[in-house]
């Protein structure tokens, strides 16, 4: 059963009156800024009462949650259902983590949730995901919704998000990333992540070769897995692709309007877990079109019109970066490539350099803020040992100095990949010409 939670008037009286205090309060609430275990969260959810009537689907991965909930979000829409959306982390603004019908919440009712989850919590220490994660739920669950996809922030075993129990869940990619938290190879990090399946629902993996550990999971969990090359496939050509399901096929398809080398895989799991919740979700040929050909995602190949051309990319691993290196060599030629690059100290800076270094001419290095931060002259050292001698690479005090400098150096005809993680991009968008 819920508590009450309407907070006494002397509680109202030391809260934050504006999103931005509140934000910066929650931060401050816990000791580590991640520490996974579900305890915390799963005992202020219980006492906020979250739970939901609408189908829920999960997604999770190691690269593509961002592309696979989006594609989710612009289809259900295109269809005529009201979706809640929640991704993270932002880019610009922290609203755009909660999202019913396109909309970012506002900030009013995000301080409402907030009040909630700090009446509820009586004490319990919550990490800031932990905090805004619940928040958002309560949100959502007043939104009447239809349909609610929810991203996955870390792993999926011990995630906030996990506390919810997935109609569907989706695990995108595995690959090496957060392996301080999750373990040193695909295997622990495939079994981590799914832990997000449930048992009797729709289990759908569209990574081509899933670890052992990831189907031991489920087999043991008794999910309804459904493997791409096994239960469900794509097929394309220059113009159009088809999907084919257990039961449903779907032909003629436009290419969705996210660029990347891996988005027919993703929507391929999409049109999978759509499949698998079609008694309730029913979908239609037209509205997949639409929501294929009208799809959005800020920072995901993202290429912002003009001269000379500009890629925005939160690519912030070796699998992500060899995706960017993938889709950069098909755009055609480019006289110079010039990146700015910009990595927190925990990722694997040289895997990722080594996978893009030989199509970037220029680099124009920054540094990264917080306790994960790096410096730009240690960031710029591993490049230069991993790009080779043949690369100019420079420094800066921040993205927006080094993104400024490229812009003024890189000729008409060029192009400018900027890339490294979500801060980078969104230091870029913030100073973009």
């Amino acid at each position: 059963m819920p508590v009450a939670l309407r907070p006494a008037t002397d509680f109202l009286n030391s809260c934050p009156a504006t999103l931005e205090s509140w934000l910066e309060r929650i931060e401050r609430l816990h000791h580590r800024p991640i520490d996974l275990t579900l305890e915390r969260s799963r005992a202020v959810a219980q006492r906020l009462g979250i739970e939901f009537a609408c189908p829920v689907i999960t997604v999770g991965g190691t690269n593509g949650k961002g592309s696979t909930c989006a594609m989710l979000d612009s289809i259900l829409r295109a269809a005529g259902y009201r979706v809640g959306l929640y991704t993270s982390p932002h880019l610009l603004r922290f609203n755009e983590r909660a999202r019913v019908n396109g909309e970012p919440a506002g900030d009013v009712e995000l301080i409402e949730q907030f009040e909630a989850v700090e009446a509820a919590r009586a004490g319990v220490s919550l990490t800031f995901f932990e905090f805004t994660t619940l928040a958002i739920l309560r949100l959502f669950q007043q939104k009447r919704l239809d349909a609610l996809v929810l991203e996955i922030g870390l792993g999926g075993r011990l995630d906030t998000v996990n506390v919810v129990d997935a109609d569907c869940a989706i695990v995108t990619s595995i690959d090496l990333d957060h392996m301080e938290y999750l373990g040193p190879t695909r295997e622990h990090i495939g079994f981590e992540k799914a832990h997000i399946y449930r048992a009797g629902r729709p289990a759908i993996c569209s990574d081509p070769r899933p670890p052992q550990a990831l189907l031991d999971v489920a087999r043991n969990l008794g999910a309804d897995l459904w493997l791409v090359g096994r239960d469900f496939n794509y097929r394309g050509d220059r113009q159009q692709w088809s999907y084919g399901g257990r039961t449903v096929r779907r032909n003629s398809l436009p290419y969705p309007a996210l660029r990347g080398a891996n988005q027919l895989l993703n929507a391929g799991g999409v049109l999978a877990a759509l499949e698998a919740l079609s008694d309730r979700l029913p979908v239609s040929q037209q509205a997949v079109r639409q929501g294929l050909l009208t799809v959005e995602l800020a920072g995901r190949f993202q290429v912002v019109p003009g001269q000379p051309t500009v890629i925005l990319d939160v690519a912030h691993n070796p699998h992500a970066a060899a995706v960017l290196a993938h889709s950069l060599d098909s755009m055609g030629f480019y006289p110079v490539t010039h990146a700015v690059f910009a990595m927190l100290r925990d990722k694997d800076i040289g895997g990722v350099v080594e996978r893009t270094g030989a199509r970037i001419d220029r680099w124009y290095v920054s540094g990264t803020p917080g306790a994960r931060g790096s410096r730009a002259e240690d960031v710029a050292q591993i490049v230069r040992a991993t790009a080779g001698g043949a690369a100019s690479v420079k420094t800066f005090g921040s993205v927006a100095a080094a993104y400024n400098t490229a812009f003024e150096r890189a000729a008409p005809e060029d192009r400018i990949v900027v890339f490294g993680s979500f801060l980078t991009v969104a230091d870029a968008l913030r100073v973009r010409r």
